[in-house]
C-alpha cells in the first residue's frame, strides 16, 4: 500500500501534519517514504514561524516550491542523515480542510529539479481532499497522540487512483488502482466511460453522468460519492473528485479525476441502527427534557460512557436539560457549585476549553490524560467528547460524553458523533420552540383558572391542572371552588369540547357564569340550567360538560348535578371508594330546555370527593372504564391526611397526555364549632327598627355575647333602616354566630347594590348609614340573591367561643312585636329557620328535599 501511495503521487515522500489541540503548531502525524529513501521532515512547524508548511496553512492554498525556492527558506525542509539540506528536491504543501476548518497540511517531496509538473499537481491537490476527509474522520487530536513509527491512520488505508477524461473524444485513461476499485480487469477496460458506469448502482448513475458526461461538463471542481457493485456482489462506496481544464477559448478540454474508496468513512450497520433509534426517539420528543432523555437512552449504554450531559446554550449560560447520572456527587466541583434545585446552570466561560469548542463548532475529542481544566477533565478521565449541537447555522447547545476508563476513538465513532450532534441540535431547537408555545398555551389556560383556592370551614380543597403534552393548543378544562353563604361551598369542574382559543374563551365565560349564578343563591339544578341556556344562546358549535356540587359544610349534606360529565368519585373514611351514581343531564349547549336532576349524598368526617375531567381516566391507550377503576384504586390507597399527596397519586406518572387534565379534590372534615343562627322577619311598622334591636339584644344575651352588644345593635339599626327606607317588600334579619365572629345580615327584595356616599353634608338627614356600618364592622358587603340582595356586616368577637360539635345551633324562636297579631305567610313559624327543609312538588328533576336558604 505504501508503494501505491508514492506511485500515485509520483513522489519520494508523503507526510501529514495536523494542528495541535492548542492551535499553535503543526505536528507530524504520519509519513510514508519510498524504499531506500532517507528523507525526513521536522516533527513540528510553529504557525508563527516562516516555513512552507506554516505559510500554506495560513494562506489556505497550495504552495509549490522548486529546489531554488525551497532553499530560500533555509534548513527547514527535507533532510537526510548525511546533509542538513537536500539540493534538487521540490516540495508541495497543501492545506487540509476547507471552509475555515484548518485541519493540517499534506506535504509531498519529489526529486524533481524543475519542480513538480502541472498534471501531478492537479492530481495531488484532488488527492489532498480525500486525505482531509480521512483526517477529519480520525480526528486531529487522535492523530497527534500516535507515535510516528506506528502505521498511519489515513494514508495507508486510503486506496486511491486517478484518471484523465478527454472531452473532445470522450475517451478515458485510468490507472490500475481505479480499475481495481471498480473491479474491472485492465485487459477488459476499453477506455469508455460507459464501462465504468456499468458497475455503478443504478440509482447513482444520473449523478455520475452529471459529472462525467462531456455535454454536461463545465469548468471548475466537482465531487461526488457513489456506490458500485463489484463482481462478487460486494457493495462499495467510492469518492470522486475531479477538475475540468479549459482551452484558451474557454471550452472544456479535459478532466483530471481522483477516485478513492470511502467505505471506511461510512458508518457500520450497528452505528446506522443506533442513529435510527436515536432519530425515532427524537421524533417523539416534545420538550427539551425529552430530547435529553432520548440522547441518554440511545448513546450512553451503547458507547459505554460513564457520564453524559445535554445542555442548551442560552446567551452565555449552559442550561442543562439532562444529566446521567443525575447525582451532584458524580460531577466535578464547578458543576456542583452551580447546582440549583434540580440541574446546574453555569456560564460557559467557566469552562474555557468548552467555550472554545463551542465557538469552533466542531466535534472535539480528548483522549485519556489530556490537559483539561478540572471541570471538563473530571467528566471523562478516560476520554471526553464534546459535541456542539448545530441548528439553523448556529450552535444551540452541547452534548458532553465522558468515559471513566481509557477509551479509543476510531474514525467511525467520530463520524457517528458528528451525525448525532446534527440530529440532536435540530431536535433541541424544535423542542425549545414547542416548549415556548406550550408554555404560552399553559399561561393562557391558567390565567382563566382560579389563582388560589379559598379557605373552607370544615374542609380542605386542592386542585391540579396539567396541559396536554401531545398537542400545543390551549384546552377547555376548568374548575372552581365557590364559597357560599350559610356554610355552603360549591365545587365545579367542566370541560369545553376541543383544544383551541375558542374553547378557552367559552371555558372562561362558563366559569364566570356559573360562579355568578351560584353566588346569587340559586340551587344547583337552576345554576346548571341557567349556564346551559347561556351557552345555547352564544350560537357556538362547541358544547361543554360539567359537574356541580353544593356542599353543606355544617350538616355534611351534598347535592350533585351532572351535565354530560363523568361521575364524581367518593372515598369513605374506611377507604371504600366508588363512583357516585349521579343522575345526569345532557351536555351544556345542546338542548335549551334540558332538565338537570339533583342527587343527594351524605358526607362523614374524612370523606374525600374527587371531581375530574376525562383526560385523567381516558386516552388512546386507556379505556374509560379501566381508567376510572385505576383512579378508584389510587384514591382508595392514598392517605387522606394529605390531600395534595392524594391528588398527585391520582395524576400518576404518565408524562405523555393526549388531553388536558383537571382535578378537584375536597376532604370533608366537618366543622369543629358549628355556627349558631337566628332569623327575624321585620314588619313594616313605625317601631320596626326598635323591635329588630330588641330581637338582636335578646338573641345575643342568650348566646352569651355581651362585649360586642352595642356595636351589634348599631349595625342592626343601620342595616334594617336602609332596607326599610330604600326597598319595598319583605325584610329579613339574620344573625349568625361562629367561633370568632358575629355576622349580621339583612335580606331585602331590591336587586340594587347599596352605594356608599363619598361625602356627607352636615345638614343632610341621611347618607351616614353605610359609613357607620363600615366603621363599626370588621368587614361588610352586599351579595345578590334570587329576587333581591343581602347586605351584611361582620364583627370580631373579643372572646372566641368554644363549643363541642354537638352544641345547639338554633336561636330563640321569633316573637312578634307586642300588640301584633300573626298574619299567615308573613312570619317564620316557631322552630323553623332558614336551614329548615321543606318539601317540593315532585316533577322532572325535582326529586328529594330542597332547602329554602339563599333562594
Amino acid at each position: 500500500m505504501t508503494g501505491h501511495v508514492l506511485t500515485f503521487t509520483g513522489t519520494a515522500l508523503v507526510a501529514v501534519y495536523v494542528l495541535d489541540a492548542e492551535g499553535v503548531e503543526l505536528r507530524l502525524a504520519e509519513t510514508v517514504r519510498g524504499a531506500g529513501r532517507s528523507y525526513a521532515l521536522p516533527a513540528r512547524y510553529p504557525l508563527s514561524g516562516r516555513s512552507p508548511v506554516a505559510d500554506a496553512f495560513r494562506a489556505g492554498r497550495p504552495l509549490w516550491l522548486t529546489p531554488t525556492e525551497l532553499a530560500a527558506y533555509g534548513p527547514i525542509g527535507p533532510t537526510t542523515p548525511e546533509t542538513p539540506t537536500t539540493p534538487g528536491v521540490s516540495l508541495g504543501a497543501l492545506p487540509l480542510g476547507g471552509d475555515g476548518k484548518g485541519l493540517g497540511c499534506l506535504v509531498v517531496v519529489d526529486e524533481a529539479p524543475g519542480g513538480i509538473d502541472a498534471d501531478r499537481r492537479g492530481f495531488i491537490e484532488l488527492y489532498a481532499h480525500h486525505v482531509a476527509a480521512g483526517v477529519e474522520a480520525a480526528g486531529p487530536q487522535a492523530l497527534t497522540q500516535r507515535r510516528p513509527e506506528l502505521p498511519g491512520l489515513t494514508l495507508d488505508r486510503l486506496r486511491v487512483g486517478s484518471f484523465v477524461l478527454y472531452l473532445d473524444s470522450g475517451r478515458m485513461t485510468a490507472d490500475t488502482q481505479v480499475l481495481d476499485l471498480f473491479g474491472i480487469p485492465a485487459e477488459d477496460f476499453d477506455g469508455r466511460v460507459e464501462t465504468l458506469l456499468a458497475v455503478a448502482v443504478p440509482d447513482d448513475i444520473p449523478a455520475l453522468m452529471s459529472v462525467l458526461e462531456p455535454d454536461l461538463l463545465t469548468s471548475g471542481t466537482a465531487q461526488l460519492e457513489f456506490r458500485i457493485r463489484r463482481p462478487n456482489g460486494e457493495l462499495r462506496w467510492l469518492g470522486l473528485r475531479a477538475r475540468v481544464e479549459t482551452a484558451a477559448d474557454g471550452t472544456p478540454r479535459r478532466m483530471l479525476g481522483v477516485i478513492a474508496e470511502t467505505s471506511y468513512l461510512r458508518p457500520t450497520a450497528d452505528e446506522v441502527s443506533l442513529v435510527q433509534r436515536l432519530s425515532a426517539a427524537l421524533a417523539g420528543a416534545t420538550t427539551v427534557r425529552d430530547v435529553g432523555r432520548a440522547v441518554v437512552g440511545a448513546l450512553r449504554d451503547p458507547l459505554g460512557a460513564g457520564r453524559l450531559a445535554v445542555a442548551e446554550l442560552q446567551a452565555d449560560q449552559l442550561v442543562v436539560g439532562v444529566l446521567a447520572p443525575a447525582e451532584p456527587a458524580a460531577w466535578p466541583e464547578v458543576w456542583r457549585a452551580a447546582w440549583r434545585s434540580e440541574w446546574p446552570e453555569l456560564p460557559s466561560h467557566a469552562l474555557p476549553t468548552l467555550a472554545e469548542a463551542l465557538r469552533e463548532g466542531q466535534v472535539s475529542i480528548w483522549p485519556e490524560g489530556a490537559d483539561l481544566e478540572p471541570g471538563l477533565g473530571g467528566i471523562g478521565p478516560g476520554g471526553l467528547a464534546v459535541l456542539p449541537l448545530p441548528a439553523d447555522g448556529r450552535i444551540v447547545g452541547v452534548c458532553l460524553i465522558g468515559w471513566e476508563e481509557r477509551h479509543e476513538f476510531g474514525p467511525e465513532e467520530r463520524s457517528l458523533l458528528t451525525a448525532t450532534a446534527g440530529l440532536v441540535g435540530q431536535a433541541l431547537v424544535r423542542a425549545h420552540a414547542l416548549d415556548a408555545e406550550h408554555e404560552l398555551a399553559t399561561m393562557l389556560q391558567r390565567s382563566l383558572l382560579p389563582r388560589k383556592l379559598p379557605e373552607l370551614p370544615g374542609g380542605v380543597a386542592v386542585t391540579r391542572y396539567l396541559p396536554a403534552t401531545m398537542g400545543l393548543e390551549v384546552g377547555g378544562d376548568w374548575y372552581d371552588v365557590i364559597p357560599l353563604p350559610d356554610g355552603h361551598v360549591a365545587l365545579v369542574i367542566g370541560d369545553v369540547q376541543g383544544h383551541s382559543a375558542a374553547a378557552a374563551t367559552i371555558m372562561g365565560q362558563m366559569r364566570t357564569a356559573i360562579r355568578a349564578y351560584a353566588v346569587e343563591g340559586h340551587p344547583p339544578d337552576v345554576v346548571v340550567a341557567h349556564a346551559n341556556r347561556l351557552l345555547v344562546g352564544m350560537e357556538t358549535d362547541l358544547f361543554a360538560t360539567c359537574c356541580y356540587a353544593d356542599l353543606d359544610m355544617e350538616e355534611g349534606e351534598a347535592w350533585f348535578v351532572r351535565a354530560g360529565h363523568i361521575q364524581p368519585l367518593l372515598r369513605q373514611p374506611d377507604g371504600t371508594t366508588a363512583e357516585l351514581d349521579v343522575e345526569g343531564g345532557p351536555p351544556l349547549g345542546v338542548v335549551a330546555d334540558a332538565e338537570f336532576p339533583m342527587t343527594a349524598a351524605g358526607l362523614s368526617s374524612g370523606t374525600l370527593i374527587a371531581l375530574l375531567t376525562d383526560g385523567l381516566v381516558e386516552s388512546a391507550r386507556l379505556d374509560l372504564d379501566d381508567g376510572v377503576r385505576r383512579a378508584c384504586q389510587a384514591l382508595g390507597r392514598a392517605d387522606p391526611s394529605d390531600p395534595g399527596g392524594v391528588a398527585d397519586a391520582l395524576l400518576g406518572g404518565d408524562s405523555r397526555r393526549d388531553d388536558d387534565v383537571a382535578l378537584l379534590l375536597l376532604r370533608y372534615d366537618g366543622m369543629r364549632v358549628r355556627p349558631t343562627r337566628a332569623s327575624w322577619t321585620v314588619w313594616r311598622l313605625p317601631d320596626a327598627v326598635m323591635h329588630a334591636r330588641r330581637f338582636t339584644a335578646r338573641t345575643l344575651r342568650n348566646w352569651g355575647v355581651e362585649d360586642e352588644m352595642d356595636v351589634a345593635l348599631l349595625v342592626t339599626s343601620e342595616l334594617v333602616t336602609n332596607a326599610l327606607v330604600h326597598t319595598r317588600g319583605e325584610v329579613r334579619l339574620n344573625l349568625t354566630l361562629t367561633a370568632d365572629r358575629l355576622r349580621i345580615a339583612v335580606n331585602d327584595p331590591s336587586p340594587r347594590t347599596p352605594v356608599k356616599p363619598t361625602t356627607v353634608d352636615w345638614e343632610a338627614t341621611g347618607g351616614r348609614g353605610l359609613l357607620l356600618i363600615e366603621a363599626m364592622s370588621q368587614t361588610w358587603g352586599s351579595v345578590p340573591l334570587s329576587g333581591g340582595k343581602q347586605v351584611w356586616g361582620e364583627i370580631n368577637l373579643s372572646s372566641p367561643r368554644e363549643e363541642s360539635p354537638g352544641a345547639a345551633r338554633e336561636g330563640p324562636p321569633e316573637v312578634p312585636p307586642e300588640g301584633h297579631t300573626d298574619r299567615p305567610g308573613e312570619q317564620t313559624p316557631e322552630g323553623l329557620t332558614d336551614r329548615s327543609p321543606v318539601e317540593l312538588p315532585e316533577g322532572p328533576g325535582r326529586k328529594g328535599p330542597r332547602r329554602r336558604a339563599r333562594r
